[in-house]
């Protein structure tokens, strides 16, 4: 792409924690926030990387989200717990929830931590990378501002509720599906409209069930219900849809009902005056030891084994190769390691419009 900038990981890194502790987070906290955005640019998710600086910045400073921690555990077991997240920053209470429940599994064998009242929190398959790294399965689920329309419906109602799933192999990189139960994201209509490009055609319908491909009317209309995100499979039954509506309300029962939390409309950031209010979006995060079950190095071989014998199995004509979950993640991540992230004009003037406001010196964030 025209215009394109490589910035050095290390760099970006230190303009992000520097962004979040000029506006109230601890420097240790803010390390765990531009961890979880660095790794997504890293594996090619642009949609959730620094490109969502600007939005929690701005939320921080309308009170939306708390900067500093405020999260605590309001109920525990010896496998599991429920914690507050305070409405502070998604990424720090879901990085220790993450963090209990994996210490729950190796005492145990399983460990599940569910957070109520909590905020965006990145990529979710930034959790169960976690836990693969210590030699368990991850899960992660998370509910979100309503966006997406139940099938045969039109009025946003669900967010885009992600499902991640980590589990350790005996290569170079672990098996990572991380996705939303929806067609596509708010953030990818976000990086396709600072751009000035327009979504897909399928991705999106008004409140007739027509579709629209204006990004910029897409992003106003999803705020005020005149658009809405498809599930995944899209429109009706006969592509699935229905299966995408399902999975994305499974996700809201695991993210609202265990933690006793808010759910579908109340995850708006709108109070009931239209005033703009915390989101309280919920998490639930499961561990499972694989010691527990069978060896480690039993369970990566087979795990590994799995996913060679769907690499090698018979490709579709034209088609060079079969990939499985996490692969392309990892590959792009020992590209852009090398050569840096990837920012684009739009967004560099984003990024260079909060360092400017916060009197940052230009050699924080060299663009």
């Amino acid at each position: 792409m025209d215009g394109v900038l490589r910035v050095p990981v290390a760099v970006l890194r230190r303009f992000v924690e520097e962004v979040f502790v000029r506006v109230g987070t601890p420097p240790e906290d803010a390390a765990i926030v531009a961890d979880v955005l660095l790794a997504s640019d890293l594996r090619g998710i642009e949609s959730h990387g620094v490109s969502r600086l600007k939005m929690y910045y701005d939320w921080i400073k309308r009170g939306i989200i708390f900067p500093d921690p405020r999260w605590k555990v309001v109920k525990e077991g010896p496998t599991t717990a429920v914690m507050d997240g305070g409405c502070g920053l998604g990424h720090v209470v879901s990085y220790q929830a993450m963090k209990l429940a994996i210490a729950k599994a190796k005492a145990y064998g399983l460990g599940a931590v569910a957070v109520r009242n909590s905020s965006h929190y990145g990529i979710a398959g930034y959790y169960p990378l976690m836990a693969a790294k210590e030699g368990q399965i991850g899960l992660a689920f998370t509910n979100a501002r309503p966006s997406v329309a139940p099938t045969f419906g039109v009025q946003p109602m669900l967010g885009t509720n992600p499902i991640a799933f980590a589990a350790p192999t005996d290569e170079d990189f672990p098996f990572l599906f991380d996705a939303a139960t929806s067609i596509t994201q708010r953030g990818k209509v976000e990086v396709l409209a600072r751009e000035g490009k327009k979504a897909r055609e399928g991705w999106v319908i008004d409140g007739q069930g027509n579709p629209v491909t204006e990004t910029a009317t897409i992003l106003k209309g999803l705020l005020t219900d005149a658009c809405a995100l498809l599930p995944l499979g899209g429109a009706g039954e006969e592509m699935g849809g229905h299966k995408g509506y399902g999975l994305s309300t499974m996700v809201e029962i695991l993210c609202a009902a265990l933690q006793a939390g808010s759910f579908l409309r109340a995850l708006s950031g709108f109070d009931s005056s239209g005033k703009p209010t915390h989101h309280r979006l919920g998490h639930l995060f499961l561990a499972l030891d694989v010691e527990h079950f069978v060896p480690l190095a039993e369970f990566r071989r087979t795990t590994g084994a799995i996913l060679r014998d769907l690499r090698n199995s018979t490709r579709a004509p034209g088609q060079p190769r079969i990939y499985t979950a996490g692969e392309k993640g990892y590959l792009r991540e020992k590209e852009n390691r090398a050569q840096g992230i990837a920012i684009t004009p739009a967004l560099a003037q984003e990024l260079k419009g909060i360092r400017d406001e916060l009197g940052l010196p230009q050699e924080v964030l060299p663009l």
